[in-house]
């Protein structure tokens, strides 16, 4: 099965995290197929970037989005809602 996840990176105290897309039978830091965003809690403000058209590209192949990225994916769209 095929899952979109965080990968942690980083140094002790200071991570961030790439969004990947990779089979779930995996380890967190093995070979992905796809990197599709990245997530930076350490900065003030956070910062956040996805690339939601291959995110959705994977979600209509059967990708399951795990739950903190589902999380994060709402308060993307939240801020751009009130951006915009």
């Amino acid at each position: 099965m095929v899952v979109i996840r965080c990968q942690r990176l980083g140094t002790k105290k200071t991570p961030h995290h790439r969004i990947v897309v990779t089979d779930k039978r995996r380890a967190q830091k093995s070979r992905v197929l796809e990197v599709v965003g990245y997530y930076n809690p350490s900065r003030q403000p956070p910062t956040f970037s996805v690339d939601e058209s291959r995110v959705a590209h994977w979600v209509s192949s059967g990708a399951q989005v795990s739950e903190a990225v589902q999380q994060l994916l709402k308060r993307a769209s939240k801020v751009r809602r009130n951006a915009g």
